[in-house]
């Protein structure tokens, strides 16, 4: 786990906070009232992160395709498909 920073430490120190909580390329988690809400992460280690979830999805839509799991209709149909309550 991460460094934790209180909102009000955040409030006081601002950047330099997140700047020393993340500088060993770990996230930093900000917390308001005792409570966990954010994390804050290096922007390298967000780009990993997104790159990763963008190849699993494309991972996931291959498989998809190989084992049939698609639909082929028109963009009307599909929106009237995907809006039925």
């Amino acid at each position: 786990m991460g460094t934790i920073i209180s909102a009000n430490e955040l409030k006081t120190k601002g950047v330099a906070a997140l700047d020393k909580a993340t500088g060993s390329g770990e996230e930093a988690i900000i917390s308001v009232r005792g409570k966990n809400r954010f994390v804050v992460l290096p922007i390298e280690q967000y780009n990993y992160l997104r790159e990763y979830e963008l190849e699993a999805a494309l991972r996931e839509a291959k498989d998809d395709l190989t084992k049939g799991k698609f639909k082929k209709e028109t963009v009307e149909k599909h929106v009237k498909r995907i809006t039925r309550g």
